[in-house]
């Protein structure tokens, strides 16, 4: 890491921060404003600035150029409601309740994200996809606890995957549907701009989320091989910035045409996100608040965009479906381009965003509080993250700078189970699991799955498993932490 990263000398920095903090001081100091973006399915190899040369993303490159980029970064689970439950939680998701897709965040077991913002007074707003809710996609969040502390503005579609102007909604305050004229996008990029024009003369710090849906995939097409893939159909004006055959594959997949299909309608839509995410930070400079403002860019989780893995385009422990950008800009405190190897997950968000804002972490996160290691610029604080899939055919895992590794219940041989050397095949192309002569690394790396696994107390529980402990113990509408449906079936 460049020794020049800090406006101050590390040591003073950290130190001054730390003490500030710990003497419970931060009402002396002005607090910092929040504006938290991410988008949808959107692989680390989707930025410029991760090294792609073909992708458009000039504005999120500009961000990394004024901040640090995380080059490792990953979705625990990749999958839209758990990463979404571990950014409002820091917890694991057997403790959240958000265990796959359209499973409820549970209120309470400490307070969430905007809980600890709004209740310091923080002007708290929520803008785009939210996946939170459990249950039935269509319908509105409704205000009060289910929202975990966005109280003040709330413009969502809980979820809906077709973003064309005139399809795309959202749920007014009145719980009724209005319908955006121009791609799902643009329009929710304009209510943020709405929010950033309201706080212009506002006193107290505000804290704005906003989650775009694309570059997710949002239908099915018949290819010429006779065969349904998923869609990435992005408007005309960003198709155009394309040449879908001059379009390169990532290494390893043949570039048929309905695989580059695939890729130009991805890479439009990713290129929309940047214009878009361009917009706000030109608004944040507009009213004055840039310089007080934390700025993040991520995304839930990557894409395979591979027709093997068509029918479920996420989900495998592979780069491709776990790792993603994450980008923090903090102004007077992360000054200059940089990067940073530290190992860092969804579980550590929540918990490292409060400790670079000065606020204290509630004692139920379980992801770790980084903010001490990003200020001090150690690297090497993380020995591993941990990675995992609660669906029926499921895995446990690791990530270290060297490998990836994950294995299902069983051993047999299967797609989920993995040994990827990080470092010699940084494309994933060569499995190892089967290698015989990495058989002591692979004890090692299943050492550490363990090591987390009996700390939170899971026994590879998929799906079915904790449906079955829970259905006979509390009624079906009731919210319920599955690792304490576990505790009382056993």
């Amino acid at each position: 890491m460049n020794k020049l990263f800090f406006l101050f000398p590390v040591k003073i920095l950290s130190l001054l921060f730390l003490l500030s903090v710990s003497c419970n001081q931060k009402e002396q100091i002005k607090k910092p404003n929040l504006l938290f973006v991410f988008s949808d399915q959107q692989t680390f190899d989707m930025v410029g600035c991760y090294g792609n040369r073909q992708i458009i993303t000039p504005n999120i490159d500009k961000l990394a150029s004024a901040g640090l980029r995380f080059d490792n970064c990953f979705s625990n689970s990749p999958i839209c409601t758990p990463f979404r439950g571990m950014l409002m939680s820091g917890q694991y998701s057997l403790y959240n309740g958000c265990y796959v897709n359209d499973t409820p965040l549970i209120p309470g077991n400490g307070k969430k994200f905007a809980e600890v913002l709004r209740d310091d007074g923080y002007y708290t707003g929520y803008i785009g996809k939210w996946h939170l809710l459990g249950g039935d996609r269509k319908r509105p969040i409704p205000a009060g606890p289910m929202r975990y502390g966005f109280d003040d503005i709330f413009y969502s579609n809980n979820c809906h995957v077709d973003f064309r102007p005139g399809k795309c909604f959202f749920w007014n305050e009145n719980d009724e549907q209005e319908y955006f004229d121009e791609w799902e996008v643009y329009g929710q990029t304009n209510q943020a701009i709405d929010f950033l024009e309201s706080v212009k003369n506002r006193e107290e710090p505000f804290a704005l989320f906003v989650s775009w849906h694309p570059p997710h995939d949002w239908g099915k097409f018949e290819g010429e091989d006779g065969k349904m893939h998923f869609r990435y159909d992005a408007p005309e004006e960003l198709m155009a910035y394309y040449n879908r055959d001059t379009l390169n594959v990532r290494p390893g997949l043949e570039p048929t045409p309905d695989l580059k299909r695939m890729y130009h309608g991805h890479m439009a839509m990713t290129t929309g996100v940047d214009i878009a995410f361009g917009q706000l930070m030109d608004k944040l400079k507009e009213i004055g608040k840039d310089e007080n403002t934390i700025v993040v860019f991520t995304s839930d989780h990557g894409d395979m965009l591979e027709f093997d893995k068509a029918v479920y385009p996420k989900q495998y422990p592979h780069d491709y479906s776990l790792h993603i950008p994450f980008i923090v800009k903090y102004p007077g405190v992360i000054t200059e381009h940089d990067s940073t190897s530290l190992l860092f997950s969804a579980l550590d968000i929540m918990p490292t965003m409060l400790g670079l804002m000065g606020q204290e972490v509630p004692k139920e996160c379980q992801g770790k509080n980084l903010s001490e290691a990003i200020l001090t610029g150690n690297e090497d604080a993380v020995d591993f993250v941990p990675i995992w899939l609660h669906e029926s055919i499921g895995y446990r895992g690791v990530i270290t700078k060297e490998y990836t590794f994950a294995r299902q219940k069983t051993e047999h041989s299967h797609l989920h189970n993995t040994l990827f050397d990080r470092i010699t095949d940084p494309y994933q192309l060569n499995n190892l699991i089967n290698d015989e002569k990495l058989d002591s690394t692979k004890e090692v790396l299943w050492a550490k799955t363990r090591s987390w696994m009996q700390a939170i107390g899971d026994d590879f529980y998929d799906e079915a498993e904790i449906i079955e402990a829970g259905k006979d113990l509390q009624p079906s509408n009731s919210l319920v932490s599955p690792i304490d449906l576990f505790t009382k079936a056993n």
